[in-house]
């Protein structure tokens, strides 16, 4: 039964945490059509533009392709690409006819040189198809909460409906980031990759000028076409916090994104909310030699906020009903969830601060074991 509370609690705040009603607290008026700059840790809007306008977003659609590819299995191992697949107008990182390529650099051509040719022969090995990596992409979109999202290509080449939203594009930043593989390419200006007939080793430059421009960049993508005009899906790190910034359309990208950073980390610091709930705590404990195990928050999380936003935040305790013994330390008895203004945006483990062992019980000698023990003693 507890098993099935925690799996619920889970489920419900994995559910609730993907921040759609979490809105701006500051409106943007950037030389962009749309624009969002949004707290990493929590999902939160922190400055918005026009931030739910639909509209083409270029290669930055290649973030959603080099997140799918690195989370496939033997990411290392050699293959052809498919011919066909390669043959596509605009940016490239050199594929051709025969060529033997690694799906890890396939990604690094992605978000590197931005290679329409990488998406395409990544989406074929995957998928077995552009349309049906097409379809995981949208089906990812909805898991992540791009409500407003539509993808059509794995390049991010205009076509059909093919389009998102400042928001949109921040919560998939979001979650690429949290993926090892992809923070290390996306923040590298340059890499090392072999590929070829037979491969040899290529150096990759980043087209990503805000990595040299401004010291904080962490990636992680930029876009072009004619119909998105420049677009730039961009994140940073200071003072222990991670935001991320989106314009699309916008002619000044690398000044713009600049300039929000510089705003963001003047205005906001960390805050971490005082629980008085934990003080005390304890989880009751069944079937062991103590009744309840002190519980320990994990890596309590901090937000950033604006001056005097602090009491917006809360916390509330969610714990197991009851633990089955034996007990280890560091298990999971339950979740702390943080909410702003009632939303909830993040949350942490509680944890067993120690050992419960199981309550040993003195096995209770049966009606016909007493009888042989009074039949052998008469012997004895």
């Amino acid at each position: 039964m507890c098993k099935r509370f925690l799996a619920l609690i889970l489920i419900l705040a994995a559910f609730f945490s993907f921040p759609t009603g979490v809105w701006a607290q500051k409106t943007l008026s950037v030389g962009a059509k749309s624009a969002a700059v949004m707290d990493a840790a929590t999902g939160r809007v922190l400055y918005a533009q026009n931030a739910q306008e639909v509209l083409p977003m270029a290669s930055t659609t290649k973030i959603m392709t080099a997140l799918l590819t690195l989370e496939e299995p033997y990411l290392d191992e050699y293959f052809e690409v498919d011919a066909q697949a390669i043959k596509t107008e605009g940016s490239s990182m050199g594929l051709q006819e025969g060529d033997m390529v690694s799906l890890r650099a396939l990604a690094v051509g992605m978000l590197l040189s931005s290679g329409n040719d990488a998406a395409n022969a990544a989406a074929v090995k995957i998928a077995g198809s552009i349309d049906a990596f097409v379809m995981r992409m949208n089906a990812r979109a909805k898991l992540i909460g791009m409500e407003n999202t539509v993808f059509e290509t794995p390049s991010g080449l205009d076509e059909g409906e093919h389009g998102s939203t400042a928001y949109d594009m921040a919560l998939l930043a979001r979650e690429a980031l949290q993926n090892e593989d992809f923070l290390e390419i996306c923040s590298s200006y340059n890499m090392s990759i072999s590929y070829g007939n037979p491969p040899y080793k290529r150096s990759l430059t980043n087209h990503n000028r805000l990595l040299k421009l401004y010291e904080n960049t962490i990636g992680v993508k930029t876009g072009f076409t004619k119909k998105a005009g420049r677009c730039l899906v961009s994140a940073a790190e200071k003072d222990g916090m991670r935001l991320i910034a989106v314009t699309l359309n916008c002619p000044d990208d690398w000044n713009v994104h600049q300039s929000l950073y510089n705003q963001a980390f003047e205005e906001l610091s960390l805050y971490t909310p005082a629980v008085e709930e934990l003080e005390g705590l304890s989880a009751k404990v069944t079937g062991g030699e103590a009744s309840a195990v002190e519980v320990r928050l994990q890596n309590a999380p901090q937000f950033a906020v604006f001056a005097g936003e602090e009491s917006a935040f809360t916390a509330k305790v969610f714990l197991q009903p009851f633990l089955y013994a034996p007990v280890k330390k560091g298990d999971i008895c339950g979740k702390l969830c943080y909410y702003w203004n009632g939303q909830l945006v993040a949350q942490a483990d509680l944890t067993a601060a120690g050992d419960v062992p199981q309550k040993q019980v003195e096995e209770t000698p049966g009606f016909f074991e007493k009888i042989w023990d009074f039949i052998t003693g008469l012997f004895t």
